[in-house]
């Protein structure tokens, strides 16, 4: 995988009213017009609520 800029990714869920599900955090990226890479690594995280932006980079980091 690809490895994103966690700090890039966060700028693309700037705004996101947390907690956000998997499927709002990919639908508020595509509206900052995220990149592919940003939005394939959206796609891969688990299928669950996220409370806080931190929580996304942690699980963003534990695909790795």
């Amino acid at each position: 995988m690809a490895k994103v800029n966690p700090i890039q990714l966060q700028k693309h869920l700037k705004g996101v009213d947390y907690p956000a599900s998997k499927e709002d955090l990919i639908a508020h990226a595509q509206k900052q017009k995220a990149d592919k890479e940003a939005l394939s690594t959206l796609e891969q995280l688990p299928d669950e609520e996220y409370e806080t932006p931190a929580d996304v980079s942690k699980a963003i980091g534990e695909m790795e």
